[in-house]
């Protein structure tokens, strides 16, 4: 995406959506507006952006000193399927990260260029194009582990189990389960769980398990037709009342207010 590209966006900007893919972007130039989780952040190249697919996001590219320049790569998550949890649990709840200008973000840029090239051929080689993809994520989990360097062996231990738990909410935010089914899956105490948790994201369990649930609370009251019962049941709230006094908890709004003003955003 160039200068060209970032303006066409600019003036006429996509709608918040959700897209069947993941997307990869990485910004060499410029500036990214990133609405994603109903949250909306700017931040200057260099850049790496990881969305996966369901995410309700919109992206808007913007100059700076006249210069936009980011590589957008998408792909099918059964494409790299044995990472693909391992990548929706570390972009849980930072999907743009800032990263440092040099050469480590150079040979992200030619990894891209590989990519381009190999997808122009006559007939790609998928297997070569997948392990690069896997070979841009890995020096992207390297890059960032610079941003934040020093973890020490307690402190490893514990993101692991951090991204074991968020893997493990994934498949089950949607059954009402709370904090012991998590902590008896990662063989620990309830407590401890807590504590990993509280320690890292600054939320307790149930506070991540009820985001979880709010998010696609959001992206269904959003972009289905279903009612406001079938929303809740179809995320473990049995009463309607229940699931509306949640919502309304952590989001000032009822469901048949969110929805509304997400009608009129989107019209």
């Amino acid at each position: 995406m160039d200068e060209a590209g970032a303006a066409k966006i600019i003036a006429s900007p996509d709608q918040p959506h959700q897209h069947d893919f993941e997307e990869l972007i990485i910004g060499i130039e410029g500036q990214l507006e990133h609405f994603i989780d109903f949250n909306t952040t700017t931040i200057d190249a260099p850049l790496v952006s990881f969305v996966t697919k369901g995410k309700v996001h919109r992206v808007i590219p913007k100059l700076k000193n006249g210069k936009c320049d980011m590589w957008v790569l998408r792909f099918k998550s059964e494409f790299i399927s044995e990472t693909i949890f391992q990548l929706y649990a570390g972009y849980h709840d930072h999907a743009t990260l800032k990263l440092r200008s040099g050469e480590c973000f150079n040979q992200l840029v030619r990894l891209c260029e590989i990519v381009r090239y190999a997808m122009q051929q006559e007939t790609p080689d998928l297997g070569v194009v997948k392990h690069l993809l896997s070979a841009l994520f890995i020096m992207i989990e390297s890059e960032r582990s610079k941003i934040s360097p020093g973890e020490n062996g307690l402190a490893a231990t514990e993101n692991t189990t951090l991204q074991i738990f968020l893997r493990i909410l994934e498949e089950n935010y949607h059954r009402p389960l709370g904090v012991d089914f998590y902590a008896e899956k990662l063989f620990m105490s309830a407590r401890n769980l807590n504590l990993i948790c509280k320690n890292i994201l600054h939320q307790t369990v149930t506070e991540l398990i009820e985001t979880r649930k709010l998010i696609d609370a959001k992206n269904q009251l959003a972009h289905s037709d279903k009612n406001i019962s079938e929303i809740g049941f179809d995320l473990g709230y049995n009463e309607k009342a229940y699931f509306t006094n949640v919502f309304k908890k952590r989001t000032g709004q009822t469901p048949s207010e969110f929805r509304k003003e997400m009608k009129r955003l989107f019209s």
